[in-house]
């Protein structure tokens, strides 16, 4: 099964580092997230990945064009200009295909520009460039194909960003609570999408999760995938900070 990660977007929200390169560049323990994500996919089988890119997209295949030498021990005869790279059955057995899909490009469009590239694919992985978790992408996978609907979507609880207060009915603090699990459930992306999503794209530039998946919603055609493990987005520097902190102590989505 083929990976779709959208790769386009500029981070706004993380203009400390995105000044220079795209967002999914921005790296985790010395990794780009985007390689996070990959080896996250590719440890549970999915190895052919489709990228659709926008803001700084040739930095993204510049880094895996050059992903070969600077993964490994390399060997440089200096007079016949030869490269010998030492242990190159250590790198990464990924297909990827690049898709310039438009600086302003919306989800939806950019997806609709990757169509081509899923013909005969009955089913396909959709997530974000920036984010990472510990889903079993097999088990997110058969839950898909089990209830046959378009979109299957990981939902999860997230984590409150500010502590909260406890009241009584006088207004009376009984109790803090630091930063809690949310009972609401969110799009964690890791996404299961049948092909037949396309019947619902054309090239409007439009966002998916706001104009595309309500209206499957209306259909009763997603599915949620009730995930309670770790995840863990780079929205802003903080969450970089976090990410890389968390990468040093305990990296929970390191499943591979």
């Amino acid at each position: 099964m083929k990976c779709v990660i959208f790769c386009g977007g500029k981070g706004t929200r993380l203009r400390e580092e995105t000044k220079f390169i795209p967002k999914p560049l921005v790296e985790v323990g010395g990794y780009p997230i985007l390689w996070h994500i990959m080896k996250i996919y590719s440890s549970y089988g999915v190895k052919d990945f489709i990228l659709p890119l926008g803001y700084k997209g040739d930095l993204i295949i510049r880094y895996f064009m050059e992903y070969q030498w600077r993964n490994s021990d390399v060997t440089l005869n200096l007079k016949s200009n030869q490269i010998k790279i030492e242990n190159d059955n250590e790198i990464d057995d990924w297909n990827i295909t690049f898709v310039d899909t438009g600086l302003e490009s919306k989800t939806a469009l950019r997806l609709y520009k990757v169509k081509k590239y899923l013909e005969g694919e009955d089913n396909f992985c959709l997530t974000y460039g920036d984010g990472v978790a510990n889903v079993n992408i097999k088990n997110l996978i058969d839950y898909h194909l089990k209830y046959d609907k378009i979109v299957s979507i990981t939902g999860l609880h997230p984590r409150s960003k500010y502590g909260l207060m406890l009241k009584d009915e006088n207004n009376i603090i009984t109790k803090f609570e630091e930063k809690p699990i949310l009972k609401e459930s969110v799009n964690g992306g890791f996404m299961v999408i049948k092909n037949q999503i396309f019947d619902y794209l054309t090239n409007e530039n439009l966002m998916l999760v706001e104009s595309v998946l309500p209206q499957l919603a209306k259909e009763g055609q997603i599915k949620v995938y009730n995930f309670n493990g770790f995840w863990h987005c780079m929205d802003t520097y903080r969450d970089y900070e976090d990410l890389n902190r968390i990468w040093e102590e305990q990296p929970l989505w390191k499943v591979w």
